[in-house]
């Protein structure tokens, strides 16, 4: 993401997962957040722009921002298993990175979102996420979990990918607010400053 990116791996459920580290500057973090890309088998990694939008989101909120690679993908370990290994993934990474002593977020996109639904949904009860940000979760082809009530979701009005209607039939039964962008599509090309804000916004609130 820049310069200062630590790039390092860590033993996974099916091996090595390549994980990079961003760290808010010139103070200690004031929180931990572990960030889900989108799908392996469409190109989605931890450089996808929307998945380091995050990161830059919650480093500029003063956390250090965790990415990592799902198993199968740039330098990670092992093979595409429909998303039941990548929730296992998401578990390995929070376990390894958070801090007894920081509240932890988690934050994905699109199979992200939906990775990270389910990997929230098994932290201990005692111990759970401080707030999730999920970017159009991939309320289609997955089952994304019920979340808490704070959990901020946003979607494209003009999504190609997930259709909005499907992310409010998913957000629907659980009446969960979902703030929609006007015009814009999955990836939020040419609006990756405004996602940016909306989070560092929202998490003010």
């Amino acid at each position: 993401m820049n310069a200062n990116t630590q790039r390092l791996t860590l033993n996974g459920p099916a091996g090595a997962l390549a994980v990079a580290i961003d760290e808010p500057q010139g103070a200690a973090p004031r929180g931990v957040v572990v960030v889900c890309h989108p799908h392996p088998l469409h190109g989605g990694t931890m450089d996808n722009k929307v998945a380091q939008t995050l990161a830059r989101a919650f480093v500029q909120l003063g956390y250090r921002a965790v990415r990592f690679n799902f198993r199968g993908v740039g330098g990670s370990e092992g093979q595409w298993d429909e998303g039941r290994g990548e929730v296992d993934d998401a578990l390995a990474v929070i376990a390894a990175h958070r801090d007894a002593n920081l509240p932890l977020a988690l934050a994905g996109f699109s199979f992200g979102a939906y990775v990270t639904s389910q990997a929230a949904a098994r932290l201990p009860a005692d111990h759970p996420a401080e707030r999730l940000v999920l970017v159009g979760p991939a309320a289609v082809n997955f089952q994304v979990a019920a979340v808490p009530a704070n959990t901020l979701v946003i979607h494209g009005e003009a999504d190609e990918v997930v259709p909005l209607s499907a992310a409010l039939d998913w957000a629907r039964p659980q009446v969960l607010p979902v703030l929609v962008v006007p015009g814009v599509g999955h990836f939020f090309h040419g609006q990756l400053a405004l996602l940016k804000s909306i989070v560092t916004d929202a998490w003010h609130r």
